[in-house]
């Protein structure tokens, strides 16, 4: 590689950390070239630089659009010194090879982020010059180095400061450039696939998906192993995650999260979301042990916990509230062990508490996220199986209640109306055949994953025992025999809430009315696979 004179490309969008990672070229011989608001921070900042149009003899046009599409620019950043046409060209033309292209792309993603975009602001935050820029020095890595984050400065810097870049080391940069121009084209692709506001009348239903499905994640984290030790495992996040999300949340204490904790995390989210008042969850593996609304978070902890307290040995808790010190000594009581916590805040002396008292201290993560209730958007869902993808729109909109219907002779009293609905809630959450008896706004036995709803109706009563007096009863998909209604009405179950649509519901509603029991059918169907 050629070493006088040493030229480096610079044009960024981000300028994070730009300053003292040029100055640090400047003081290893570089010359620099740049563009725009970049040479001009440059400049500001007391850095030699050449701009751009000087070098080419062109000036930027186009408001800017125009400034680094040009021979002079892609010659010096594709030619080959050792080959002899190359070398003839780039004499002839007067053109220098750049060493070092440093680049990173207008903000596409975070432009479209924004509420209330225009279709036009976004258009204008598409780059063309970057990723040529980019791609072109990823594919001569033979020759250059392409430098495309902030978090590369400080190993580029190092290593020329060693001597030169290795080629390995150009080729992990142009491997990393290579990820960001796609993932960055994907961002654009699915912003005009959601910009389509009709389809044709023969397309199949579903045809708002993507005819080609390109996701791009970045890793957050390597993990200790996955499901099992003897399992690899990473955790990846999307570009802009949701506030009300796990990706989004912050580690504030304990060990390491593992695989399995990053999946409880996630469903405990999910079900506290669900709820406007105090409310906790209580999970275990992926499934509600139990769950609870209250005055007071305390209240509703208490509740919760209480629903299954041999299984909730080693849980997952979330919140919808800081936890207060009244929560965190309830947490903190002998007996209990708890894996993780998480929830929009910890106030001080709650943090204190559950970082210095418990046994378990020095273990329990404890997780901050603070835009929990934040609405979002749509979510989709994504399932891996062997040779493809499914992909879903998340089952998280609300359920239209007035379109609940009773069904049976006796109608729901106020209190029970308001058990079903809360059951109906965290029902959605089990893993289906889920069976879920509820009272006083607390789950008290959950039948979760079953082959048969018997088998998880029977789960359910024997999980709740006598607290099942009284309660309620909620099913994710319809019964499609009597047998379940008959199992709950030995617990002492007094209401069902179901989606119906059963060729047997006429003898189901038959059994409740035997039963003295209301039900309600609410048209929707909750399977969780």
């Amino acid at each position: 590689m050629p070493t006088t004179p040493r030229r480096a490309l610079v044009s960024v969008s981000d300028k994070t950390g730009l300053v003292p990672f040029v100055t640090g070229l400047v003081e290893l011989g570089f010359q620099i070239l740049s563009t725009g608001g970049t040479s001009r921070t440059l400049k500001e900042a007391g850095v030699s630089v050449m701009d751009v149009s000087d070098y080419t003899n062109f000036p930027e046009i186009m408001a800017g659009r125009v400034k680094t599409l040009h021979p002079r620019i892609h010659g010096a950043i594709l030619g080959r010194p050792d080959r002899n046409d190359d070398a003839t060209a780039m004499a002839e033309h007067g053109i220098v090879p750049f060493e070092l292209v440093v680049c990173n792309l207008y903000p596409f993603e975070q432009t479209i982020a924004r509420e209330g975009v225009t279709v036009l602001e976004a258009i204008e935050q598409i780059d063309i010059g970057g990723p040529s820029m980019i791609r072109s020095a990823a594919k001569n890595h033979a020759y250059v180095g392409v430098v495309t984050s902030e978090s590369q400065y400080d190993h580029v810097l190092s290593a020329l400061r060693s001597g030169e870049l290795s080629l390995e080391g150009r080729r992990q940069l142009a491997g990393a450039a290579f990820e960001m121009t796609a993932r960055y084209d994907r961002a654009i692709a699915d912003y005009f696939a959601g910009l389509r506001e009709t389809v044709s009348d023969d397309s199949p239903q579903g045809s708002s998906f993507p005819e080609q499905l390109t996701l791009s994640y970045e890793r957050q984290s390597v993990l200790r192993y996955g499901e099992n030790p003897h399992q690899s495992a990473a955790f990846y996040v999307e570009s802009s995650p949701g506030p009300a999300t796990v990706a989004a949340a912050e580690q504030r204490h304990g060990k390491e999260l593992s695989y399995n904790n990053l999946l409880d995390l996630d469903a405990a989210l999910a079900i506290v979301r669900e709820f406007d008042v105090p409310a906790a969850v209580v999970i275990k593996h992926n499934n509600p042990c139990g769950c609870a609304i209250g005055n007071t978070l305390g209240e509703a902890f208490t509740k919760a916990y209480d629903g299954d307290p041999i299984s909730a040995f080693g849980s997952i808790i979330s919140f919808n509230r800081n936890v207060d010190a009244d929560t965190a000594e309830r947490l903190c009581e002998p007996g209990r062990f708890i894996e993780a916590i998480i929830a929009p805040a910890f106030e001080g002396a709650a943090f204190e508490m559950l970082t210095t008292r418990p046994k378990w201290k020095n273990n329990v993560r404890l997780m901050s996220c603070p835009g929990i209730l934040d609405a979002g958007t749509a979510m989709i869902d994504y399932r891996r199986v062997a040779g493809g993808l499914l992909v879903q729109e998340r089952d998280d909109q609300e359920d239209p209640m007035d379109e609940w219907k009773v069904v049976t002779k006796r109608e729901p009293t106020h209190a029970e109306r308001t058990d079903l609905a809360f059951a109906w809630k965290v029902c959605k959450h089990v893993k289906s055949n889920a069976i879920l008896l509820a009272k006083d706004g607390a789950v008290l036995g959950v039948g979760a994953g079953q082959m048969s709803r018997l088998d998880s109706s029977f789960i359910a009563a024997h999980k709740a025992g006598e607290r099942s007096r009284g309660a309620v009863i909620a099913s994710d998909a319809f019964f499609p025999f009597r047998d379940g209604v008959d199992e709950a009405a030995k617990a002492g179950v007094r209401a069902v809430i179901q989606p119906g649509g059963s060729r047997q519901d006429e003898k189901v509603i038959a059994a409740c009315n035997e039963h003295d029991m209301a039900m309600i059918f609410t048209g929707r169907r909750h399977f969780k696979h």
